[in-house]
């Protein structure tokens, strides 16, 4: 019987680890699971003692601040696989964490294979990433063919599995969710997804959030509705309630996909939300900002594609318009929306455009996290 341990640090991870949970006891009803992770993984049995809060950051910065803080969970969790003795560890995205985790097991001499589940982005930046990962790692399971070459290139055999997000939500109903909160069927509906990392709430949000109060402002009958990620409840929570105009705030995971296929045009913090977004029919605007030495470093040395969304890497076009560092205005946002609002052209074009994308991205076909746990069952 085979023992699969799998390790998530953050909201995106855990959900990815719960479907992949999921699809190893369908494949296998006898596998033994262990794991740390977040709500969702403790959802289906999976709990542990290591604390894995306050890891989610990004940036030059913030990884140096954030530094004794990694150190001391990658030992505990290291510790904690080391005395569960699994087949196979699977590391569930969060690079700078799982590196370390995989090199520690590395090094202790343990057993279990070490199975990346999504690479860095080393199409787009920091290519030596990939030799790294095929340093420490025994495989990866990408989400993209034309990822293969960077890491095949050290050595490190790769499986792709196509993007978890595409399969993730059910079909939304978002006539039902305008119902339930009395939302008016032909009311231009404006989503606001400020982001699930504090670093994000505090640089990207601000913008989004004004241009939100911007666009609905200009006309009554729109509403606009935020999706809270659990991770930053708090401090989404005090952005909304600081604000003269209302925002419906949904908290309840059950009510993601019908709110997303609710929205006609979303603001969103870049990630896998807007994979999401676009799989509902949402036209997603997408922001970021990143610290501005990460960002010096990034600009001078670092970066190697023009987008930063994967729709627009995908299309090798911005089919959704995207505003990054100086250009995260609430100016560029709320001009970007209102053009989708003013002109049901534009906004069924680029509808088309992320519906074309989504095809590309959607890889084998299968769920990607059926095909992760056939691969992981198979190494392990």
């Amino acid at each position: 019987m085979s023992h699969i341990f799998l390790v998530a640090a953050e909201d995106s991870g855990d959900a990815l680890g719960a479907d992949v949970i999921d699809a190893l006891r369908t494949a296998n009803p006898n596998v033994r699971i262990s794991g740390i992770g977040g709500a969702k993984m403790r959802g289906r049995g999976v709990a542990s003692d290591v604390n894995m809060s306050g890891l989610a950051v990004l940036g030059f910065i913030d990884g140096i601040k954030a530094f004794s803080r990694v150190k001391r969970a990658v030992e505990a969790a290291g510790e904690a696989i080391i005395k569960a003795n699994p087949d196979a560890v699977v590391l569930i995205d969060s690079w700078g964490f799982m590196w370390r985790l995989a090199r520690l097991l590395k090094r202790r001499g343990h057993r279990a294979k070490r199975i990346k589940l999504i690479g860095p982005q080393v199409w787009a930046t920091r290519a030596g990433r990939a030799r790294v990962l095929a340093q420490w790692c025994d495989h990866l399971l990408c989400i993209h063919a034309f990822e293969q070459p960077f890491y095949e290139k050290w050595g490190l055999p790769t499986t792709v599995i196509g993007n978890p997000a595409l399969q993730r939500l059910p079909n939304g109903d978002g006539a039902s969710f305008r119902r339930r909160h009395g939302i008016d069927a032909a009311a231009p509906v404006i989503g606001l997804l400020p982001g699930s990392r504090k670093s994000e709430i505090r640089r990207v949000a601000p913008a989004l959030f004004e241009a939100a109060k911007r666009v609905a402002a200009r006309n009554p009958s729109r509403r606009v509705i935020c999706m809270v990620a659990p991770s930053v409840a708090a401090e989404v929570e005090a952005m909304a309630e600081s604000q003269s105009l209302p925002f419906l705030l949904v908290r309840a995971e059950s009510e993601k996909a019908d709110a997303f296929a609710a929205m006609d045009v979303a603001l969103a913090c870049s990630g896998t939300v807007t994979t999401e977004l676009a799989s509902q029919g949402a036209a997603v605007i997408v922001g970021y900002k990143l610290g501005w030495v990460t960002w010096a470093l990034a600009r001078l040395f670092l970066m190697r594609s023009r987008f930063i969304m994967l729709l627009n890497v995908a299309a090798g076009r911005e089919i959704a318009p995207e505003f990054v560092q100086t250009r995260l205005t609430a100016a560029n946002v709320d001009g970007a929306a209102e053009r989708l609002l003013s002109d049901p052209v534009a906004l069924a074009a680029q509808r088309r455009g992320q519906a074309n994308a989504l095809t590309l991205m959607a890889g084998p076909g299968r769920p990607a996290a059926e095909i992760a746990a056939e691969a992981v069952l198979k190494l392990a």
